[in-house]
């Protein structure tokens, strides 16, 4: 296997990878996705890049990263199902063989509100679309709550109905956001805090930016990049936290996971979940035979 040094330039003309180094790098990429699926392409190169596998670097790195994940899928040595792109979709109707298949699929959209009794109401906030797929399995599936996702900046329009589902709840809200450590990403977390305390005046509203942080990048050796210069933020994200950014991406994904299962786990006790998931399982089954559906 060739080593890549993980920052800094060098002049050196590096030659193309032998059959054994990319059976090598193969083996290495297969062990990954397998420690930390369902994860998006991204997140493999940055745990590439923390185990020298790869340059830090879009072309030499990334793009080789992404071109053997391809490979793996299609000879079917990774299932596409570990990785993940919430990036895309497909528009259009779902569609029945006949009345009992129909059946079947409404029974299973039934999901139990696990919250409703909660003195707390809790969301979760996400930058990246990209990364939705990583944590639908824990936000929405494991602690039954909605992940907002919102590719950005919010929208004005997405922010004020946000304000408005706070304040008709009328419960304390505890709202985790998830950003990219660099001067958009803060900006988006403060953005999110100014807009729905200000649109949900008589809510009590707490919003906390729950990655990427200083401490976590320390803890888990993530991999930085520079500061763009361009973003008008930047002098200010500087000043405050120095000259380099990362990218949420790189927080491996198990640690993301735990990150916001902790975080809800805070306001409700995890067998108070498991217990509410059992119900629903119940719940479900009954509406099956209810409706005459297949087991």
């Amino acid at each position: 296997m060739t080593s890549y040094p993980v920052s800094g330039t060098s002049t050196i003309k590096r030659s193309r990878r032998t059959r054994a180094e990319i059976e090598a790098l193969d083996d290495a990429l297969i062990e990954i996705v397998d420690q930390f699926r369902p994860v998006t392409v991204r997140q493999v190169f940055y745990q590439a890049v923390n185990r020298s596998l790869v340059p830090k670097s879009e072309t030499k790195g990334y793009r080789v990263v992404q071109r053997r994940l391809v490979a793996l899928r299609e000879s079917g040595v990774v299932p596409h199902g570990d990785i993940v792109d919430g990036t895309r979709y497909v528009h259009g109707h779902r569609r029945y063989h006949d009345l009992g298949e129909f059946t079947t699929y409404a029974a299973g959209l039934y999901r139990k509100d696990y919250w409703s009794t909660s003195e707390v109401n809790v969301e979760v906030w996400l930058e990246k679309d990209a990364l939705k797929g990583v944590l639908i399995p824990t936000v929405v599936n494991e602690c039954g709550l909605g992940l907002h996702v919102t590719r950005g900046f919010a929208s004005i329009t997405y922010l004020q109905e946000a304000a408005e589902d706070i304040e008709r709840d009328g419960r304390p809200t505890y709202v985790y956001v998830l950003t990219d450590f660099d001067p958009s990403g803060v900006s988006i977390a403060e953005k999110v805090e100014e807009e729905l305390t200000a649109r949900a005046p008589y809510s009590e509203i707490v919003v906390e930016r729950l990655a990427v942080d200083r401490e976590q990048i320390v803890r888990w050796n993530l991999p930085t990049r520079p500061t763009k210069a361009s973003d008008t933020r930047a002098a200010k994200f500087r000043r405050v936290y120095g000259t380099d950014s990362v990218e949420l991406d790189a927080i491996p994904p198990d640690e993301l996971r735990n990150l916001v299962r902790n975080a809800i786990d805070s306001h409700m006790e995890p067998w108070r979940l498991t217990q509410f998931r059992m119900v629903e399982r119940e719940e479900r089954e009954t509406l099956r035979t209810m409706f005459g559906g297949a087991a």
